[in-house]
């Protein structure tokens, strides 16, 4: 028994020091780009409020979401967003209107349909725009083509050009997206019931 215990330890004691255990845990920081794009436009001049380049911008941001379509981001998205844009869609964090461009361009070609219907739009005493959206989607190989809806929100702030600068949207997408794939879906679903 008591070689059994030491063993016991031995062992705990040598993975410990294979993993790399610590006291202090751990912590990841998700926030940090979110963060670090907020900072880089802190001080560039934001759209005026009541003006026509900010009627015009969220004008621009409800057509190019609401019901987005190759060609749109093809032709739309320098238009909506600036050249140096962030957006983070809880998926992927992109910057530039290129990369974004390219970014919607193959998720329009995996898609059957994306549309997003605005409850309401609020701006922030800080110049920061919060559209509150339900999304419809139906994927070409992802939950047999059903149509997935799911709510969220997205923080815009615009450019004086009303062009977005940055955008990070908040929605659940385990239950928008993951939660369809057959494998991981199984394995999202056993991990939330769990909880």
């Amino acid at each position: 028994m008591k070689k059994a215990i030491g063993a016991l330890v031995v062992i705990l004691a040598v993975g410990c020091l294979a993993l790399g255990c610590r006291t202090v845990p751990k912590q990841t920081d998700f926030s940090a780009e979110h963060a670090a794009a907020l900072a880089t436009i802190a001080g560039l001049p934001n759209v005026a409020a009541g003006s026509d380049a900010e009627r015009d911008g969220i004008a621009r941001v409800k057509r190019f979401l609401g019901e987005m379509t190759l060609e749109r981001v093809r032709t739309e998205t320098t238009n909506v967003y600036a050249p140096d844009a962030f957006l983070n869609d809880t998926l992927k964090t992109l910057r530039g209107s290129d990369a974004i461009r390219k970014y919607f361009e193959a998720t329009m070609e995996s898609a059957e349909r994306v549309t997003a219907t605005f409850d309401d739009v609020t701006r922030a005493s800080d110049g920061t725009y919060y559209f509150r959206w339900v999304m419809d989607v139906r994927m070409k190989s992802v939950a047999k083509g059903e149509t997935i809806r799911t709510i969220g929100i997205s923080q815009i702030r615009f450019d004086e050009r009303g062009r977005v600068l940055l955008h990070q949207d908040y929605w659940d997408s385990t239950a928008g997206l993951f939660q369809q794939v057959p494998v991981l879906g199984r394995g999202i679903r056993a991990i939330k019931a769990r909880l």
